[in-house]
């Protein structure tokens, strides 16, 4: 593991780095850094990279950026901590947490292996032509949840129900491994024909959302 590393970009995922690495004892500094680590926006990584003098590993956390966005850098690695993140905590959201590592030597992955662990991350080697899909299925599992229980809310204010009802299920649904409950795995079509019934009514727009998943649960 490196024993010094700048970190550029302190935002959701830069703090939590930062303050990790700061917890583990590696040095935080500008000038001299073995690793170079941009925590900012997929949209700035190529610009922040071209203005990195050559020398220092450079990497990036991002999950659907290619490796080739770090040109003109030869040394560079990709980790993605797969975990979602907010300024209002600290390192300890990284606990735990997976991590992609994408590098094009051994070497390279080597160190990204390290620096994982040294974060409390469990890292997995990903090809850098699979980032997309992996990143697919991130977003499915974590933005799209966010979607499913706004969705969920509006229904349930709607009904008259609190809509903070819904986190133990949805809680207990993940402590469970996922088991599929409700109509669909009943057999109960008359149920979900009088779901879609009450949404074409009360809410058009959510109608389609419904019968793709539907389709998708009992594919």
């Amino acid at each position: 593991m490196v024993e010094a590393v700048n970190v550029i970009g302190r935002g959701r995922v830069g703090s939590a780095v930062a303050a990790r690495l700061a917890e583990r004892g590696v040095s935080l500094r500008e000038d001299d850094a073995e690793l170079v680590l941009v925590c900012v926006p997929d949209r700035a990584i190529a610009e922040v990279a071209a203005s990195i003098e050559r020398g220092p590993w450079v990497a990036h956390v991002s999950g659907a950026t290619p490796l080739a966005a770090l040109d003109p850098h030869e040394r560079r690695f990709s980790l993605h901590p797969l975990q979602t993140f907010t300024l209002s905590r600290g390192p300890e959201q990284l606990d735990g947490a997976w991590a992609a590592v994408t590098g094009e030597t051994e070497e390279a992955r080597e160190l990204a292996r390290s620096l994982a662990e040294t974060l409390g991350l469990r890292p997995f080697d990903l090809a850098d032509e699979m980032r997309t899909l992996y990143h697919a299925g991130a977003a499915f599992a974590s933005t799209y949840l966010v979607t499913l229980f706004q969705v969920a809310s509006r229904l349930f204010a709607d009904a008259g129900a609190p809509p903070e009802a819904l986190v133990p299920l949805m809680t207990r649904t993940i402590e469970n491994g996922f088991q599929l409950t409700g109509p669909i795995v009943r057999g109960d079509w008359a149920v979900v024909d009088a779901h879609l019934g009450a949404l074409h009514d009360a809410h058009p727009d959510l109608e389609p959302m419904y019968r793709l998943l539907a389709e998708a649960t009992s594919a």
